[in-house]
């Protein structure tokens, strides 16, 4: 955990504190129930509503917010370029990483703020905890799904505080999202960063899980691209811009050696599902046991006023992917009206 999220932050609320609160592997029920829970696979489910069929390559209208935030993340990949690799021998990463993460904790906060001036300060900080969180563990010179996530609760934290809009969801994954995964990419290569909590060729990817979610999505009813020939490498190679998932496989060809279905076997096994359809709503079950119901990974994940611990008193409309049918604005005014209330 870094430093910015390890700070207590005293709130209005003298009983909401930013803090971990999921100590114990009995402390995932109370998780699984509460508010945060709910407003984070709702926002899962609405962005993965919003790219139904749309490629990365469609040309969209960007935002002020959109394109500010892309340009927070422009400038975050040229600090990665300041910070050049140690030449020394790194078993379990390069140590450089550790560097890079410090000249991001302390150059972030000034940077976001000013792009969040009109956000109130105490959010400002949980904001900024999320995205500095998602690039990694500096100690461990580590990264995994739970890096992943934070980042997940930057932007769904953007939508609570009203700098994003429902306009901006197809952008939210094809740009911001998309823009992210570059540069954690380029973080894991450069510093050689260990996969965090990896179970091998059994895990979905050693480092990512949503963008094969929403990468699905984008490939929801398209005529040309079955799911069978997402392990054939020329499909890969035709396609790795235009879709995310398989701009994941590409990755995975890329840093993997040998047989695709021995390093990768969970995946080969999904090449054989008949529709991207049940593809997208098997890896969203798959997303909530593997990532959003394992202890070791939300044991790290810190709660405060933009994700509350507090129990959800309504029922959970994206508990299941039939949720899917909503609509993705309705979802996304679940997510300010919990956040106001």
């Amino acid at each position: 955990m870094s430093d910015v999220t390890s700070t207590i932050l005293k709130f209005k609320d003298d009983n909401m504190e930013f803090k971990t609160r999921v100590k114990n592997e009995s402390d995932m029920d109370a998780w699984e129930l509460s508010e945060a829970y709910n407003d984070y696979i709702g926002f899962i489910v609405a962005m993965n509503k919003s790219v139904y069929a749309i490629p990365l390559n469609k040309t969209l209208t960007l935002s002020n917010a959109i394109s500010q935030l892309l340009n927070v993340l422009n400038t975050i990949d040229d600090w990665i370029t300041e910070v050049e690799p140690l030449k020394e021998s790194c078993r379990f990463g390069n140590k450089a990483f550790s560097t890079f993460y410090n000249l991001l904790k302390t150059r972030l906060p000034e940077v976001l703020s000013k792009e969040l001036s009109s956000v109130d300060q105490q959010d400002v900080i949980e904001l900024t905890t999320y995205i500095v969180d998602s690039f990694g563990n500096p100690t461990r010179i580590d990264y995994g799904t739970g890096h992943e996530m934070s980042f997940c609760m930057f932007l769904c934290g953007l939508y609570k505080v009203d700098i994003l809009k429902q306009s901006d969801s197809k952008a939210t994954v094809n740009v911001l999202f998309s823009r992210y995964l570059e540069i954690v990419r380029r973080c894991q290569l450069r510093y050689q960063m260990e996969p965090a909590g990896s179970h091998g060729a059994w895990s979905l990817d050693d480092y990512q899980f949503v963008p094969f979610i929403w990468g699905s999505a984008q490939l929801i009813e398209n005529p040309d691209l079955n799911p069978n020939l997402f392990v054939d490498e020329k499909c890969v190679q035709q396609f790795k811009s235009k879709y995310m998932f398989l701009g994941c496989i590409d990755f995975i060809m890329q840093v993997k050696k040998g047989l695709f279905h021995e390093h990768s076997n969970q995946l080969w096994n999904i090449s054989g599902v008949q529709s991207w359809n049940k593809i997208n709503e098997g890896l969203i079950k798959m997303y909530k046991k593997e990532v959003l119901g394992k202890f070791p990974i939300i044991q790290h994940v810190p709660f405060g006023n933009l994700f509350k611990f507090q129990q959800c008193i309504k029922q959970k409309p994206f508990a299941t992917p039939p949720a899917m049918k909503t609509s993705t604005m309705s979802l996304l005014e679940k997510l300010k009206k919990t956040n106001q209330s």
